[in-house]
């Protein structure tokens, strides 16, 4: 119900959908909110053997794809001169894998970004989107957005049926200090392709 209302009211007040250079171009001005599912990772747990340096817990953790394109996002975003300023994350494994590939900043992590499932405190998925639909109203820092990387069912409960939800696609949305508007979506993979438009 919290989802649908947000989702009707955010309609009511709509920006206008942007994608492409038109998105880039609003990106780089600042004052948007980019809420990202984290990059490629398998649905199970990984093999003692290749378990990740650092993974203590042995979570979830990103395959190869996952971390490819991670940092071309990321390189994507530097290059497109796109400004991150702050960023907060879910701190599972696999979250902060894809924090680290994309480097665009050091991620505060909130529990409440996580999905439950390896153990780390927590509440519900509605809470989590509550939280998420909190920091979407929070201007970001002057001239710069921020980033906010979590779980699919966490965004599908923040944003309702409205998008479908790839690994490492993020939904966009312009923070107004009262309501976040989702204003347009970016799949992980479009974002070296924006790039290069833009040399």
């Amino acid at each position: 119900m919290a989802a649908a209302m947000f989702i009707a009211a955010s309609t009511a007040a709509s920006a206008q959908w942007l994608s492409g250079s038109e998105l880039v171009t609003a990106l780089k001005q600042g004052g948007y909110v980019i809420v990202m599912r984290h990059a490629n990772s398998p649905q199970v747990r990984p093999d003692p053997a290749i378990v990740a340096p650092g993974n203590t817990r042995g979570e979830r953790q990103l395959n190869e794809n996952g971390h490819k394109t991670a940092r071309a996002m990321g390189q994507a975003v530097k290059a497109l001169g796109v400004p991150i300023g702050t960023v907060l994350a879910s701190p599972t494994f696999r979250t902060m894998e894809t924090v680290r590939g994309l480097d665009l900043g050091t991620a505060t992590t909130f529990n409440l970004l996580g999905d439950g499932s390896e153990g780390y405190e927590y509440s519900s998925f509605e809470d989590s989107a509550r939280f998420i639909r909190v920091r979407i109203t929070e201007m970001p820092k002057p001239g710069t957005n921020t980033l906010i990387v979590t779980h699919v069912p966490n965004m599908e409960q923040a944003f309702g049926d409205r998008f479908s939800i790839d690994e490492g696609q993020s939904v966009i949305v312009k923070a107004d200090g009262a309501m976040g508007t989702p204003v347009g979506t970016i799949k992980i993979d479009e974002w070296p392709g924006l790039a290069a438009a833009r040399r």
